[in-house]
């Protein structure tokens, strides 16, 4: 590796200065709104990491990859370096949505016969995919940005070198040779970003990280890494109410939003009332018929034949819709039949495992002034450092199943379903709101809940992350296929008593739990004023911050 040079050391004191600066002056908060850029996310520093790269002339491409990086420090505990990050991006000037798709696939060694019997662990060195997180990033500061990687990794750079854990130190080492690597392409900045993937993923830590799993018993190989590719995809879309909601493709449970929003379209739900009883039965029915086709279609496109085009069309939400009975809930799952067109599936094969704790997953929105947004979910947590390198490994491969003949069934080479889904909504072609939500299966519940809130009832971001949240768990769990609780019904435990036993008059088998479920952030853009109001949940420790 090279001495840090002088460039180098002007840009971190550079960047350093920026996010002191930036929490001097306006320490980030829960909710913040300005007309020049925002960032809503999860911890202070990474928020504050985005809102400087901001205020430095860097758009919202550069800020996100700023946030991004910083978040796998602040929020190690739910999101790591070497995991995921699915990416929705906005380009103001195109009026396009992408899909930056920073999710790693099953290594080679990862057959559905070594795990048939004894099951995929929740966590351990056998659990990794391939690293998407990296390669997402600097596919989106490739495609969109402006900053190189050296720029935009100083505050994360800055928090691993305050760190005390062994892993920081690691860590800010591989950082500083990937820094290194980069500065070989001189002022070509596309090529840097290209040096740095390629010393990663087909470098030398590409060759430490294949010798340390080699002798530790991973699965993960040089050829793994070096395969590696960022998927840069269509979106999914439906519209709803005049909105047009975009989200991330089949390898994502993102689309059954969709599903449960055109089916809520043939409701007029204003004049039931927000969270009001009827209005809540009505959203959750539409969601657990949603979530049942996501259980029996959902996988990844490129190794199974899902029916997109059919499962998010509207003849199909009106034939879904009338299953919904206003006065009484469902105690039973009910996938459709999407290639036939009919209501319910003749022959559904009703499979769960044992299930397994949700541990990973923090959120990621940056809007700038020219219009650019990104909606970002990281997450990747429970698996091993993978030595020297610092570099944390996720456990996603618990996301696949080990069921012959389902979708997704675990294949080498494949991206398993995962729960990571942001969200992007565009009216009249502009972006009119974002949405990124922590929290396994219960990420699209909390984000059907705040567009209905938003475009149903008006609700501000502040007040759409704040207000009470309900769910269920009448679906089979991402995580190690926990059975399903037909029928139940979640809800935040500061909820009107009244309102808690009209739910359960209509045949909920309704639980009090502990607020906050699941950890929402928002934003909003007006489209005359152009004033972004961001938000995050407080009690999630989500925060927000705008110029």
């Amino acid at each position: 590796m090279k001495p840090v040079s002088a460039l180098f050391l002007a840009t971190f004191a550079l960047l350093c200065s920026m996010i002191a600066e930036t929490l001097a002056a306006e320490s980030p908060n829960w909710k913040a709104e300005g007309k020049n850029g925002a960032v809503t996310a999860g911890g202070t520093d990474a928020v504050a990491a985005g809102l400087a790269t901001l205020r430095q002339g860097g758009n919202a491409a550069d800020a996100a990859a700023a946030t991004i990086l910083a978040l796998s420090v602040t929020d190690s505990s739910l999101y790591c370096f070497g995991g995921e990050v699915p990416i929705l991006y906005y380009d103001a000037k195109t009026g396009g949505v992408e899909v930056i798709c920073g999710l790693g696939v099953a290594p080679r060694l990862a057959t559905r016969e070594r795990f048939a019997k004894k099951g995929i662990p929740a966590s351990g060195i056998e659990t990794a995919l391939t690293p998407g997180a990296l390669d997402g990033c600097l596919t989106l500061l490739d495609r969109h940005g402006s900053w190189t990687f050296t720029q935009c990794v100083q505050p994360a750079l800055a928090l691993l070198r305050a760190g005390k854990e062994t892993w920081h130190a690691n860590l800010a080492r591989t950082i500083e040779e990937l820094t290194a690597a980069e500065a070989e392409a001189k002022s070509d900045r596309r090529r840097g970003l290209r040096l740095v993937s390629d010393y990663f993923y087909r470098g030398p830590i590409a060759r430490r990280i294949d010798s340390w799993s080699q002798s530790s018993g991973g699965l993960l190989r040089y050829a793994d890494l070096a395969a590696h590719v960022t998927r840069v995809e269509e979106p999914v879309t439906a519209t709803y109410r005049g909105h047009t909601v975009y989200k991330c493709g089949f390898w994502n449970q993102g689309p059954y939003v969709l599903e449960a929003l055109q089916m809520l379209e043939g409701f007029d739900l204003k004049p039931l009332g927000h969270n009001s009883p009827d209005s809540i039965h009505l959203t959750l029915e539409a969601m657990k018929l949603a979530l049942a086709d996501r259980d029996v279609y959902y996988a990844d496109p490129l190794y199974v034949d899902v029916p997109a085009r059919e499962l998010v069309s509207p003849s199909y939400a009106t034939a879904r819709r009338k299953l919904i009975d206003s006065k009484k809930a469902s105690l039973e799952q009910r996938p459709g039949d999407p290639r036939a067109g009919k209501p319910l599936l003749a022959a559904a094969e009703a499979r769960r495992g044992l299930g397994g704790p949700v541990h990973d997953t923090t959120t990621c929105l940056v809007a700038d002034k020219d219009g650019n947004v990104v909606a970002a979910t990281p997450s990747g947590w429970s698996g091993v450092v993978a030595g020297d390198t610092g570099v944390w490994l996720g456990s996603r491969l618990q996301s696949f199943n080990t069921w012959s003949g389902h979708p997704n069934c675990l294949e080498p080479g494949k991206r398993p379903r995962i729960t990571l889904t942001p969200t992007l909504v565009l009216k009249d072609g502009k972006p009119a709101l974002a949405v990124s939500v922590a929290g396994g299966d219960g990420q699209d519940q909390a984000t059907l809940q705040m567009l209905v809130s938003a475009i149903d009832f008006g609700l501000s971001p502040a007040d759409a992350v704040t207000t009470t949240r309900y769910g269920t768990q009448h679906f089979v769990g991402s995580f190690l296929q926990t059975p399903p609780v037909l029928g139940s019904l979640t809800i935040d435990d500061g909820a009107d008593p009244k309102l808690v036993e009209s739910l359960k008059a209509l045949g909920h088998r309704v639980e009090l739990v502990k607020a906050p479920q699941w950890n929402p952030n928002m934003l909003s853009i007006d489209p005359q004023s152009k004033l972004i109001r961001a938000a995050g949940d407080p009690r999630a420790g989500r925060h927000s911050a705008a110029f």
